[in-house]
């Protein structure tokens, strides 16, 4: 198994900017992806951005620009630079992880709320 730990939500004035970190730990052998995902009540939960283990990136066009993703490979940790944050960015940011061997993400943590002011 996989344990996804994520931290850094909070609240934020609209133009500000969070980090937040997700740490990864147990049988993390063969983790090939790791992504932020983020949803808001009655909606569907969306890819924000994501990361390969070859540090191949990708963003949703509404992030791009304003997001990075990133990841330390010693600390087992992906984090997501969120800057010149928009109210509508506000939702509870999953991040996720999967194997090669995987189509789909089958890794989650527990969210972290982001809310954004206007």
């Amino acid at each position: 198994q996989v344990q996804l730990v994520e931290s850094g939500g909070g609240l934020a004035q609209a133009g500000g900017s969070l980090r937040l970190s997700c740490a990864a730990s147990g049988n993390i052998f063969s983790i090939n992806a790791m992504g932020w995902y983020r949803q808001t009540p009655g909606k569907q939960r969306e890819l924000v951005a994501a990361i390969t283990s070859g540090g191949s990136t990708n963003y949703a066009d509404s992030v791009k620009g304003r997001f990075t993703i990133s990841r330390d490979n010693a600390k087992n940790t992906v984090y997501l630079q969120m800057n010149s944050l928009k109210p509508e960015d506000t939702a509870i940011y999953y991040c996720a992880a999967k194997r090669i061997t995987q189509k789909e993400y089958g890794y989650w943590g527990q969210g972290t709320q982001v809310t954004v002011s206007s």
